[in-house]
């Protein structure tokens, strides 16, 4: 009986949140996309959580955070009400410093900021900074070179890349051994699914999960994406996960 309990919670999480597994050398990681750039991570008996948004209902049935990752200061990355409706008693945040300059009336165990290529070590988690902005780079960007922060998380023996908004950036398609990444795509925000196809193809991650996919006109075209990526590198396996359960 406890374990057909178990089976049917493993389904029903399945269903709300769209879980998914990686594999490591130290045991799962477990993906549970959130809704457009949110998602949580548990690895380890730890629960990361990247962007949270929607309050504490969007994360009902999660373990508490042990670490926050937030990547810009846009209130689709950075949202100061659900931080406040988390229970942050035992919680790390990592962020950029213009997030810090906001986070007034915040309570953490720790809020540490992180700039473009620094490293931090989190728990046997090492976390890298990694540049994410608009193309061409000018004064009134939406989103300008070192504000805000992809993240390179190296968890056991994978290496995790979050993108955050970003656009087809040099930094992004120099990476090198990329085991999964969460690559956005959502005109006029960041980019095509033409140019995050052609970038995903140079640095070659193994698994891609297109997320952050809704813009100005609607949700970008992740069908075609993965069409695009895996017709022309069959090494590459796209994953569309679950990033708009309500629309």
């Amino acid at each position: 009986m406890t374990h057909y309990l178990a089976l049917i919670f493993t389904f029903l999480t399945y269903q709300v949140f769209g879980q998914d597994i990686i594999e490591t050398k130290k045991g799962n990681l477990t993906i549970h996309p959130i809704t457009h750039a949110t998602m949580v991570m548990e690895w380890d008996g730890k629960a990361i959580y990247v962007d949270p948004t929607g309050g504490a209902t969007a994360f009902e049935g999660m373990p508490a955070p042990s670490l926050i990752l937030i990547t810009d200061i846009h209130g689709d990355h950075f949202n100061q009400e659900t931080l406040q409706a988390l229970d942050l008693r035992n919680t790390e945040l990592i962020v950029p410093s213009a997030v810090a300059a906001l986070m007034d009336g915040i309570k953490a165990k720790k809020i540490t900021t992180l700039t473009n290529g620094e490293k931090t070590g989190w728990d046997n988690i090492t976390i890298e900074g990694i540049p994410m902005y608009n193309l061409p780079e000018t004064a009134d960007s939406r989103h300008p070179k070192g504000r805000g922060n992809g993240y390179v998380l190296t968890v056991s023996n994978k290496k995790v890349y979050i993108s955050g908004d970003t656009e087809d950036i040099q930094e992004m398609r120099q990476l090198k051994n990329i085991d999964v990444a969460f690559v956005c795509m959502n005109l006029p925000y960041t980019m095509d699914i033409n140019q995050a196809a052609d970038a995903v193809l140079e640095f070659k991650p193994k698994i891609v999960y297109p997320y952050h996919y809704r813009g100005g006109d609607g949700f970008s075209n992740v069908e075609e994406f993965k069409e695009m990526v895996e017709s022309k590198d069959k090494n590459i396996e796209v994953r569309l996960g679950n990033w708009y359960p309500n629309q």
